[in-house]
């Protein structure tokens, strides 16, 4: 894999940029915006997490009343900080299977200027567990249930998930179990991934690279494996630092302009 060019990734937007509002970041979103100025970027789209149906031991997501101010509070950032910085609205909409049409409901309710898919909450039991988690509890759980069984329904479920959604970009592909020892993808999660990246090139959905990738393993999400399957497809990629604290803004961008890749971890 080579690095990215200009043509191919747009390093001026910052495309996922959280807010307190989803109970796990912190700052204010202005100060997001002044972050974004700081460093030079040209656009910045907060991404702020809807869930439905999740039952979990504590809400990372916005309420709907949330989301009613969050609409408003971008569209006053938007005219505050107009010919200085594009401001965008978007949405981080994590899957639920069993939810499909209350997902699609939800986001025809809004004007987004991005919709993100993610999936964060596998279901067992009745309850729900939170794939992306480094909490002890999330990983003894997935230890128990097993590593290849988990990543094989997190790729069936998302697959099914973008056959029938709408959304413009998929977030962190390669992220679940990221903070569980030991995980490997199978010879059977590799074929799925590609057939994710092929649904995804016929529906012109774009591949996200997240940065914060590189706090946890040195490598965005998805790794370079995964990135040079995506350029064969051809794919468009948007890049997203997944920020939490306005700090985060735009970090480790430069660290795309060389990203160099190789095969992925399990060979076809």
């Amino acid at each position: 894999m080579i690095p990215f060019a200009k043509d191919e990734i747009d390093f001026g937007c910052d495309g996922h940029v959280h807010t307190k509002l989803c109970h796990h970041a912190e700052g204010e979103m202005d100060e997001y915006v002044e972050a974004a100025l700081a460093c030079g970027l040209k656009e910045i789209i907060f991404l702020e997490h809807f869930e439905t149906g999740i039952n979990y031991s504590e809400s990372t997501w916005l309420s709907a009343d949330d989301f009613v101010f969050y609409q408003e509070e971008c569209q006053r950032l938007a005219e505050k900080y107009d010919g200085r910085i594009r401001v965008g609205a978007g949405v981080e909409v994590g899957l639920n299977p069993q939810r499909l049409n209350e997902i699609r409901d939800f986001i025809s309710s809004y004007p987004w200027n991005r919709v993100g898919l993610s999936y964060h909450y596998l279901e067992s039991n009745g309850e729900h567990v939170n794939m992306l988690s480094r909490k002890q509890e999330n990983i003894k759980r997935f230890d128990a249930l097993g590593h290849e069984k988990v990543l094989t329904q997190y790729f069936n479920d998302l697959l099914a998930g973008l056959e029938k959604l709408e959304v413009d970009v998929v977030c962190h592909l390669d992220a679940p179990l990221r903070y569980c020892h030991g995980v490997q993808f199978v010879t059977e999660h590799l074929y799925l991934i590609d057939d994710i990246l092929v649904e995804m090139a016929r529906r012109k959905i774009a591949l996200e690279v997240n940065t914060s990738g590189f706090t946890v393993r040195g490598e965005p999400f998805p790794g370079a494996g995964i990135i040079d399957r995506a350029r064969r497809c051809g794919l468009r990629f948007v890049a997203g630092s997944d920020a939490h604290r306005p700090q985060d803004v735009g970090r480790f961008f430069d660290r795309l302009k060389g990203v160099r890749g190789g095969p992925l971890p399990v060979p076809y």
